[in-house]
This record gives structure tokens, C-alpha cells and sequence, in this order.
């Protein structure tokens, strides 16, 4: 019995000593050559008082981003049932195009910024089969029509659909594999779907067993709620490189980073933090270290959260974390 339990207890320390190796120790290899886009929100963009069409052509012209993450918001592309009004991405669109820039266009209900689900208000005292059949159809329309456009080089499906965040429906697997459906069905040209999970909360097995692509969050320091406090996760670059392997290994899928950490993170939303308290989780210093840190995790995309923090920072005689970026393209 004595030699059994000194076996068990060997067996969990070695367990437990290779999931702290895993998670807290080391860094990758920097990729040959990393790709670094910013992922930018209309919305979030005039929430923070913004003209964000003067927003998006700065991130173009003056940035000068190459790889954007877009959102086509259901909300304010279907006001009224089936009445669709594309203009505003279209213009995106058009002005990505002109100058060479790729997008990864994110679509679906639940798609970035707060309250994370984006359904128009005419949706919300339909039954919930209803409002799925809405979503389908609204998918089909604009599937149909940017599935020609050449800007687009993957869909992002819903944004990080197996992760409960945001003010949304109960999620329902079957509804994010009809959506897939969709979009696999009305592209002839196949470009790929990427699936997004948590980065810090996930193996990314589910989203692997679905998507062509895998994508994930990074973040460093947040206010975390349920300490009451800032936390910073303890994890190691290599932590992501790592389950980026294994999931290339286990279901040959590529894997990204499609939010990178690069904007605050407080106790209230950004619109309602002060400046002082922003900088707590996010400031030029620690902008540098993101960058430095997503080069460690060993991959080679990354979509960085916050391109329109930086240009109100700038607007506001802050120009530091704004012109630092410029340094990646």
C-alpha cells in the first residue's frame, strides 16, 4: 500500500510539474516573419467620440495597417427586417481595397465589443427559433454578397462562440455549425472560417474541431471581477505557442492570435474609466512589452485590440502608443 501511494503521489507531482512547465516556463522561437493587423469596430470608434470614418482612413494612411479585422454588425446592417443597408461596410471595404489591405470579416450575432451579441431590436421579443432563422437568412444575404470580394481572405464565424461573455443567448453548437453551413455553402472560392476561443481559459480543441483556422485571444493585465481587483495572467509566451502546436499536431488546423491585448481593461467600460485608471492595464511601456511578448509565443498573425484607443489618445495630445505601432507595418 506504502509504495502504491509514493507512486500516486510521484506520478501527480511529475503531472503537476508539466502543466506548470507548460503554462509558466519559456518562450518560442520569434517567427521568420509575423503578420500584425489591428482589429477595428465602427462602433467602438464613436463610442469613444470619434468621426470613425476619419478613424478607419487614419489606421489606412497614416497607420498604415496592411491586415484588418472587420465587423459587420447585424444591428446596423438589418434595422429593419429584411431592409439591409450595407453602406458603411461597403465603404470599409472599398477603402481596404483600394490600397491593398486585407480583411478577416467577422459576422454573425455575437461579434467584438460590448454587449458582444449585436441583434437588431426588432429581434427581441421573437422566440428564439425565430431569431435563429433571422440570423441564417441575414448570413445567406451578406455571404451573397461580398463572397466575390477580393479584400475578404477569411470569414470569422461569431466571435469566440464557446467562451460565456457578453449580454447573448444560450449558445447552441448546432446553430454556429448551420451558420459554418452557410457561409461553406455560398463561397465558391473556400476561403477559410476561423473559429475564435479564449486564449487563457481553452485547450482551442472545440473550435479546432470546426473551424479551418483557429484564433484566440491574448490579454496580459486585466481588472478581474471576481477577485475585485488587476490581475496579471502568470502565463508564459510559450503557454500559447504551445497549444498552438498541439492543435496543429491533434487536428492539423493553423492557429492565430486574432485579439491581441494592446487597450485597457478596467473595472467599468473604457468610455467610463478615467485616463489615470486606463493606464494602469495599458500604457506606451506596456504596449512595448505586449509586442515583445506576442513574439515570444512563436506565431506569426496577430490582430492587435485597440487601434481606436490610440488614435483618441492621439486626438488628445497622446501620440506615443500610436506612433509606436507604426513601427510594425
Amino acid at each position: 500500500m506504502f509504495n502504491f501511494l509514493k507512486t500516486l503521489f510521484l506520478f501527480i507531482l511529475l503531472i503537476v510539474l508539466l502543466l506548470g512547465y507548460f503554462c509558466l516556463v519559456g518562450k518560442e522561437k520569434k517567427a521568420e516573419k509575423i503578420t500584425w493587423g489591428v482589429v477595428f469596430s465602427s462602433k467602438h470608434s464613436q463610442l469613444l467620440g470619434l468621426d470613425w470614418t476619419k478613424n478607419y482612413l487614419a489606421i489606412l494612411d497614416d497607420l498604415g495597417a496592411k491586415d484588418l479585422k472587420l465587423v459587420a454588425y447585424w444591428d446596423l446592417i438589418e434595422k429593419k427586417e429584411n431592409d439591409y443597408d450595407f453602406s458603411a461596410l461597403d465603404w470599409q471595404l472599398q477603402e481596404a481595397q483600394k490600397r491593398n489591405v486585407k480583411v478577416l470579416l467577422v459576422i454573425g450575432r455575437k461579434v467584438p465589443r460590448w454587449p458582444e451579441c449585436h441583434e437588431p431590436d426588432w429581434l427581441k421579443d421573437k422566440e428564439m427559433e425565430a431569431r435563429n432563422e433571422a440570423l441564417f437568412r441575414y448570413l445567406e444575404t451578406l455571404v451573397k454578397r461580398y463572397k466575390d470580394n477580393n479584400t475578404i481572405w477569411a470569414w470569422q464565424v461569431e466571435n469566440e462562440p464557446f467562451f460565456p461573455f457578453g449580454e447573448c443567448p444560450e449558445f447552441d453548437e448546432e446553430v454556429l455549425k448551420k451558420e459554418i453551413e452557410i457561409v461553406k455553402k455560398i463561397d465558391d472560392r473556400n476561403r477559410p472560417v476561423v473559429i475564435t476561443e479564449s486564449g487563457e481559459f481553452s485547450l482551442w480543441f472545440k473550435p479546432a474541431k470546426l473551424a479551418d483556422i483557429v484564433g484566440h485571444t491574448l490579454y496580459r493585465k486585466v481588472w478581474f471581477q471576481e477577485l475585485n481587483t488587476y490581475f496579471t495572467y502568470p502565463f508564459a509566451p510559450a503557454f500559447y505557442g504551445r497549444k498552438a502546436w498541439l492543435v496543429n499536431k491533434i487536428f492539423g488546423k493553423k492557429v492565430f492570435c486574432s485579439e491581441l491585448q494592446a487597450e485597457p481593461w478596467g473595472r467599468v467600460l473604457l468610455y467610463d474609466l478615467p485616463l489615470e485608471e486606463q493606464k494602469k492595464t495599458m500604457d506606451l511601456a506596456r504596449f512595448k512589452k505586449v509586442i515583445q511578448y506576442a513574439q515570444n509565443t512563436g506565431e506569426d498573425r496577430f490582430y492587435l485590440w485597440g487601434v481606436e484607443w490610440w488614435y483618441w489618445l492621439k486626438e488628445h495630445g497622446e501620440p506615443g502608443i500610436w506612433q509606436q505601432a507604426k513601427k510594425l507595418w
